[in-house]
This record gives C-alpha cells, structure tokens and sequence, in this order.
C-alpha cells in the first residue's frame, strides 16, 4: 500500500500551481486592452465580429476569474498549511502580496468595468463617440502597463527574496 507524501514535499507542486493561478488570474486583465484596435471601431464596421481570442479572454474574465481565485486561495492556504505562519514574517512578501492586492484592485475595480464600457460599441454614434473610445482604449493599455509593472516587480520580490528591513 502506497503511503501519502509529506505535505512538505507537495510545496513545489502547490507552489507552481499557485504561481501559475496567481499569474492566469491577470491574464485578462494585462491582454484584453492590446485587442482593443481603432478597427473595432471604424465606420462601417459596426458589424465586426471580436475574433477568437478576444472571445475567449472575455469569456475568462467572465467565468473563470472565480474558479481561478478559489483555486489561488486554496493553494494560497495550502501554502500556509505546509509553511506554517512562519512565513508571514518575510518582509519581502508582505510588500510582494501588497501589490498583489493593490494590482487586483486595480484590474477588477477599475479596468474591468472601463473594458466592459469600450466592448459594447453600440454607442459610437459619431466621430466624438469614436475619438472618445480610442482614448478609453489607450487609458486602458496604461492600465496594462502598471498592472505588468506590478506582476513584474512581485515576479522579482519571489525570485529575489531580498532583505528589506
């Protein structure tokens, strides 16, 4: 009979899957404001279809953005679990799950709903309408842009693990 494994040697696995959850989460988030292109927008266009992989970015954002959390939080606990609370008191984390926190605030409370409003075209009317919508579409690539700063400075604070006080 074949015995369990230590939780212990389960932590990389756990980590990996973490990591990677962690990461999909923002996936959305960091693509979705790059599809936004003048030609979704251009007259006589109105008709234009978003292609497949804007479709299944929105459809992961829709859907999968509470699958992916209860999985990042059950790893997150399980991590906890395997660790013990030790692992709280690394300063380079508390700052790197700080951003973390700050970067979800971002994308869920501020670009989500801005992205929403840029996919629903029925409402560009006129040129004003269109000028409107393409500065809404460059906002929201900045958005992207400090949202891959972060994951990128959270990305360098694991790898790191630097000294911080």
């Amino acid at each position: 009979m074949s015995k369990m494994p230590e939780p212990a040697t389960l932590f990389p696995i756990i980590l990996v899957v973490h990591i990677t959850l962690a990461i999909s989460l923002f996936v959305p988030s960091l693509l979705l404001p790059f599809t936004l292109r003048s030609r979704l927008v251009a007259p006589g266009n109105a008709e234009a279809a978003p292609g497949r992989f804007l479709r299944a970015m929105l459809w992961l954002q829709a859907h999968g953005t509470f699958v992916i959390g209860a999985g990042l939080a059950l790893t997150g606990l399980a991590m906890v679990a395997v660790l013990g609370p030790r692992m709280f008191e690394q300063p380079w984390l508390l700052v790197a799950l700080t951003l973390y926190a700050i970067t979800g605030l971002v994308a869920f409370a501020l670009q989500r709903p801005s992205l929403r409003r840029l996919l629903r075209r029925d409402a560009i009317v006129t040129d004003a309408d269109r000028e409107r919508w393409l500065e809404g579409a460059k906002r929201q690539r900045y958005i992207a842009y400090a949202i891959s700063t972060m994951v990128g400075l959270i990305g360098f604070l694991m790898s790191t693990k630097p000294v911080l006080w």
